[in-house]
């Protein structure tokens, strides 16, 4: 069974930027300035390049093949199956590593001390039952989150503006190349959303049309905001940014706005949901697309009558998700996360690379820079993330080398 066409070109946007601005906006400056240093808008420029590059790439992907599944499906029919698997494992597992980030952030913002795992636990249940009843629900609450978030943030940028005259922020570590790398690799994790829209392609009202527009759209929309905040940060905090696991709140403080500031961590934790119901709702298609070719198990492939949601695979998802917030670091899954999302853009490129013809609407030259994009800063990211991250690939590939040799047995 076919999932609906149920999405408009708003709806689309409005998901790809509730998967990007989401939490890492509101916690990604500390750790990106304390290895960046005065280096931190070229890093976001990178980040920013790389971004574009790898959504060009998605954007033109999609246009050729509108059907749930993402670069999963792109690098199957241009490339071959081995690699639309390899680029599905590392999205759903990149993803969920994000999702159980996502809700431990939002957690850390909304939930006394003692509190935040059974919190984080609820919300990732609550959401996983929003998405099982229609895709169309999700596209509005998703709507409403990102609407709260954008509030907050304008808050912070009116804040660190009337604040900014009078700051005396801390002088800013010199900027390495290694430093303004790691910290790209670490905004990319703010960044990565676009491709969110893609793999909702069997649900887009004309996806051809729609799924390059709402693409652009919602990355230049962060990137203005990330420009904006990263600026006022710099402004205001400049290296004590570094000390706090929630900047944005300080900056507001810092302009003697302390009054406001809660209104900052309700924003906080809308935007951390608003990320993590998008990464919910892209896994679930992606895990739909590969059990589809029983490349996970065929139970995850059904599609409910009614609602016409990939709802095993929503469960499932969801399910993992609260065993990971139960024992999670959220560094090491950011970190995690980074590595198998840089690995599937890494693939998209290559994909959108050998497409000719009419299905070409970008220059090569912005894939082949998506790709050394995606080997420079995946090459960042720490070595203990690193090393996972091969071996839970390793994994996922091993698993198909044996079913494929019980298929021809």
């Amino acid at each position: 069974m076919e999932l609906a066409r149920r999405l408009t070109l708003t709806d689309a946007v409005s998901i790809g930027l509730g998967s990007m601005v989401g939490a890492g906006v509101f916690s990604v400056w500390g750790p990106a300035i304390e290895v960046a240093g005065s280096g931190l808008l070229v890093a976001l420029a990178i980040a920013a390049v790389v971004a574009f590059c790898n959504a060009t790439s998605s954007a033109q992907l999609a246009a050729v093949h509108p059907v749930s599944g993402g670069t999963y499906a792109y690098a199957r029919a241009e490339i071959g199956p081995w690699w639309g698997f390899i680029a599905g494992w590392c999205f759903v597992i990149g993803k969920i590593a994000s999702c159980a980030a996502m809700a431990l952030t939002f957690a850390a913002y909304a939930a006394p001390a003692g509190w935040q795992v059974p919190v984080a636990i609820a919300a990732v249940a609550a959401l996983a039952t929003v998405n099982c009843f229609g895709v169309t629900r999700t596209a509005l609450l998703t709507r409403v989150l990102v609407v709260s978030s954008l509030v907050g943030l304008a808050i912070v940028v009116a804040a660190g503006f009337d604040a900014a005259p009078t700051a005396s922020p801390v002088p800013l570590p010199d900027l390495t190349a290694y430093g303004v790398l790691q910290g790209a690799g670490l905004l990319f994790f703010a960044f990565a959303g676009y491709a969110r829209i893609a793999t909702m392609g069997e649900e887009v009202i004309d996806p051809a049309r729609t799924i390059p527009r709402a693409i652009v759209l919602a990355l230049s929309g962060a990137v203005i905001v990330y420009a904006l905040v990263a600026i006022i940060v710099l402004l205001t905090l400049g290296a004590d940014a570094a000390s706090t696991t929630a900047p944005l709140a300080a900056v507001v403080e810092q302009a003697g706005w302390s009054a406001i500031a809660p209104v900052v961590r309700v924003a906080a934790a809308a935007a951390s949901l608003g990320a993590l119901l998008a990464l919910l709702t892209g896994i679930g298609r992606t895990t739909l697309a590969m059990a589809r070719e029983s490349d996970l198990p065929r139970f995850l492939a059904t599609v409910h009558p009614r609602w016409k949601v990939p709802h095993r695979a929503e469960i499932a998802i969801a399910l993992i998700v609260i065993l990971i917030v139960l024992f999670a670091d959220l560094r090491g899954a950011i970190g995690f996360s980074s590595f198998g999302v840089l690995l599937y853009y890494l693939i998209a490129n290559a994909a959108a690379f050998r497409q000719s013809g009419s299905a070409r609407r970008y220059p090569r030259a912005l894939q082949v820079l998506g790709v050394l994009g995606c080997l420079v800063l995946v090459n960042t990211l720490p070595i203990l993330a690193t090393l996972i991250g091969t071996g839970v690939v390793i994994i996922g590939v091993v698993y198909r080398m044996l079913r494929l040799r019980a298929l021809r047995r």
